[in-house]
């Protein structure tokens, strides 16, 4: 089988096409798919997509009047993609339902540390030569209180690296998790976690009910000198009521490995001619924001169990196969 990867970055190519080698013809594009680069998968009968691809009803259209019959996503999210038109044109879904967790929750811990210890601040000052400690004081995390806001996989092993630190827990899920329970988690609603914490972390999937959990009132409720990191998806977090809560000089670090409107943005290099997007370029002037470009995921054995997972759903595509993986399965009439 003919596949057309979208989204391909220089670290994960050699890998992607290892993977596919002696399976299927795999041909890889830097560029995300979307309305205007979906025509370029014409003749292809699978396409796989990165997170960022924009798969609206417009973009699902243009691929199936090309030939498109399978769309393998190499992601777990799959809020990007309207369902409901490629069932009813027709096209198979599969996404990658699970990888490597520790990945994004080391990512995230990182983002944590850097912020608090100002370790981005600090390194830029040394390679000036300046060694100085000013503004530089940060806290103990053993000692702080964890909010995780999502118990899943990856917020529950967030969790045993806050553990491990020796900080109270607190969570919120709809549905507790044992082992968090176990290293002493306890679980309350989100006005109380947020109101105590001193570190809060998302861990929690893009739904309409979790769109912007993180509004203006629920960072008012946060301490003045609270950490927030997101690494699960930007629409989580009211990028624009963050920006006004920092401007009033609250929350003494922010970081983000995602943002609300980072399509076309992500993954690509801005340098020469910037961003028209002032929420984020307003962002990243704060002192105690850090953003990283949705890489939380990018480890080598996480991208390896992705790419795994992708090719078994295109293997089982093509031998008329489902699996857990399979968002729309195939029409069968």
């Amino acid at each position: 089988m003919e596949i057309l990867a979208y989204g391909v970055q220089a670290d994960e190519r050699p890998l992607l096409e290892g993977a596919f080698t002696g399976r299927h013809a795999l041909r890889c594009l830097d560029v995300t798919l979307n309305r205007d680069t979906a025509p370029l998968a014409a003749g292809y009968p699978a396409v796989s997509s990165s997170v960022n691809a924009v798969l609206d009803a417009e973009t699902i259209a243009v691929l199936a009047a090309g030939g498109t019959k399978l769309i393998a996503q190499r992601s777990t999210g799959f809020n990007n993609i309207d369902l409901d038109t490629a069932a009813a044109l027709g096209l198979t879904v599969a996404r990658v339902s699970s990888y490597s967790p520790y990945s994004v929750a080391e990512h995230a811990w990182a983002l944590a540390m850097a912020v608090n210890r100002h370790i981005v601040r600090a390194a830029r000052r040394s390679r000036d030569f300046d060694f100085r400690l000013d503004g530089l004081l940060g806290r103990d995390v053993h000692g702080m209180t964890v909010g995780v806001i999502g118990t899943g996989k990856i917020g529950a092993a967030f969790t045993r690296i806050a553990h491990g630190f020796g900080t109270t827990l607190l969570g919120w899920d709809l549905v507790p998790d044992p082992a968090c329970l176990d290293l002493g988690m306890t679980y309350t609603d989100l006005p109380e976690l947020l109101g105590r914490a001193d570190l809060v972390s998302l861990h929690v999937p893009l739904l309409p009910a979790t769109h912007h959990l993180i509004d203006a009132a629920a960072l008012d409720r946060m301490k003045d000198d609270a950490i927030l990191v997101n690494s699960s998806r930007g629409g989580l977090v009211d990028s624009a009521a963050l920006v006004e809560t920092l401007r009033a000089g609250r929350l003494s670090g922010v970081g983000l490995d995602v943002y609300e409107e980072e399509t076309d943005v992500f993954f690509t290099d801005r340098s020469l001619q910037g961003i028209t997007d002032d929420v984020l370029a307003r962002l990243v002037t704060f002192p105690q924001v850090l953003v990283t470009s949705h890489q939380a995921y990018f480890t080598r054995t996480a991208v390896a169990q992705i790419i795994d997972a992708t090719a078994r759903n295109i293997d089982d595509f093509a031998a008329g196969h489902t699996n857990e993986n399979t968002l729309v399965p195939a029409r069968t009439t």
